[in-house]
């Protein structure tokens, strides 16, 4: 696939996509139908970039999202999942459940680190198995820095390579909620596109430092993910309960974040809007991803993204010490 055939993938991604882990049952159980209607809700919002990944529910998030795709013309939307973990039958599965890796589903299958090609290579046929689709158009490594980044990208980006080269995928990258793990992987591989998540938010933006400019300078699209820091910027108000890089909110988070809330809403908008609208303003953004499993937050997040902020917004914002 050419240089300008890869381009175009990133092009077709839209500045909102869909982040299918809270359907494969993040921190709750969710219910077929409730996913089905999240997804329902993204697709009549004109989203059509849906991103998963083996390690959301154990493949729960990729069957469902499959399932939904597969009732959908394949040429009309942008499908994303990862790899580097593999998922192998759980040799002590006693009736247990997966929550202490944050996914309330049995944990009949394990998780284990492999990104070498043949890793690699089973990864994306168990996806596409899982998914019951004909092709993937964006395969990215997905966190190899929390298991040996050296090894991850020594012989996960040569592997996602050679996959592009032989139009088994569209395009490649790495997942990541490292900015720093995301920069070495952009100056060793040659990569089309980086999904940083939470890291560059209007919260925090440790990506503008390095990452970003770096992508730009390349022409490495960047995905935004988790713009709300895994729900502290969701609400209008953020509070307490919030769960901040899905744990507890640090107590000097919540007064920032509250600040910022407050803002906003003294500049004449919601908290959220902001938030989901902000990555867009760096150009090296392609798109932003935010996942939920409830519809009305679905559609709640595709207006948000609609409404128009003007740029004095933002200029005014900057005077309150946030980034505009």
């Amino acid at each position: 696939m050419s240089a300008a055939s890869r381009s175009a993938v990133a092009d077709r991604l839209g500045p909102l996509g869909f982040g299918a882990a809270p359907i494969g049952n993040l921190a709750r159980p969710v219910s077929d139908d409730d996913a089905f209607a999240a997804l329902s809700a993204a697709w009549e919002a004109g989203i059509r970039y849906f991103d998963t990944a083996p390690h959301y529910g154990l493949g729960l998030s990729e069957r469902r999202l499959g399932e939904f795709l597969r009732t959908k013309p394949r040429d009309e939307f942008v499908v994303s999942t990862k790899v580097g973990r593999l998922l192998d039958p759980n040799p002590s599965y006693t009736g247990g459940d997966d929550l202490a890796q944050g996914f309330a589903v049995p944990d009949r299958w394990v998780r284990r680190f492999e990104p070498s090609e043949g890793g690699i290579r089973r990864s994306l046929d168990d996806s596409l198995e899982r998914m019951g689709l004909d092709r993937i158009d964006v395969l990215y490594l997905h966190d190899p820095d929390a298991y040996d980044l050296d090894r991850g990208l020594a012989q996960g980006l040569p592997a996602l390579e050679r996959l592009r080269e032989e139009g088994a995928v569209g395009a490649v990258g790495i997942g990541t909620n490292s900015a720093d793990a995301a920069v070495r992987a952009v100056r060793e591989g040659e990569l089309d596109l980086v999904m940083i998540a939470g890291r560059y938010t209007l919260l925090e933006q440790p990506a503008a430092d390095e990452l970003l400019p770096l992508c730009q300078g390349r022409g490495v699209g960047v995905v935004a993910a988790a713009p709300f820091n895994s729900g502290l910027l969701a609400r209008d108000e953020p509070s307490a309960d919030s769960s901040y890089d899905y744990g507890p909110v640090p107590a000097g988070i919540l007064e920032r974040a509250r600040t910022l809330a407050a803002a906003c809403r003294a500049l004449g908008a919601a908290l959220p809007t902001a938030a989901l609208q902000f990555p867009l303003r760096h150009p090296a953004v392609r798109s932003v991803v935010a996942g939920s499993a409830r519809a009305e937050a679905v559609r709640q997040n595709a207006e948000r993204m609609s409404r128009s902020l003007p740029d004095a917004f933002w200029r005014n914002l900057a005077a309150w010490g946030f980034p505009s």
